[in-house]
């Protein structure tokens, strides 16, 4: 709601009880609330009204002191004015001051978030690189140990059926003496 628009201050019916009255400064409701008037009271407000209806007030005419404030009032309205004005090019003036610095990180925070990137990236691929060689490694020395193990185990085997067959001698190339 507009100022406007907004009833004058004044008591109306509070909005959350109805059986009360409550005080609208203009602008919002404030805490100040009292029952409804009394009888006595609306017919004093009643007899006032007529009063002030027959001595109703008349304004003197206007003189010299009214024309000045009038005058006043037109160079207040022309400050306002010129404080609109001036604060309007401000708030405008910060507003695309924050457009350019927000443009300018944004310039700024991409090739640092493409840089770490790749830098993540090259070391994730470093270490995956790493990981294969070391498998690879791992296999081959697992097929190399295992053959040369077997390989071992095969002579000792082969060595210990010729010895109890007594070929042991001839198949090293070396005769027993007689």
């Amino acid at each position: 709601m507009r100022r406007i628009d907004a009833p004058q201050a004044g008591w109306y019916p509070d909005p959350e009880s109805r059986t009360n009255l409550r005080y609208w400064d203009g602008l919002d409701w404030t805490d100040a609330r009292r029952s409804p008037p009394s009888a006595a009271e609306l017919l004093s407000y009643e007899q006032r009204a007529k009063f002030e209806a027959a001595h109703q007030y008349v304004p003197p005419a206007p003189a010299a002191a009214d024309f000045a404030y009038r005058g006043a009032r037109a160079e207040n309205q022309q400050i306002v004015e010129e404080v609109r004005r001036a604060a309007r090019s401000e708030v405008d003036r910060a507003a695309d001051l924050f457009s350019q610095r927000a443009r300018q990180m944004q310039r700024d925070i991409v090739p640092l978030v493409s840089d770490y990137t790749n830098r993540l990236v090259r070391w994730i691929r470093f270490a995956a690189i790493v990981a294969v060689v070391l498998l690879v490694a791992y296999f081959v020395f697992q097929v190399v140990a295992q053959a040369s193990l077997f390989e071992w185990i095969g002579d000792r085997i082969d060595n210990v059926t010729d010895d109890q067959n007594g070929a042991g001698w001839v198949t090293s190339g070396i005769r027993p003496l007689t």
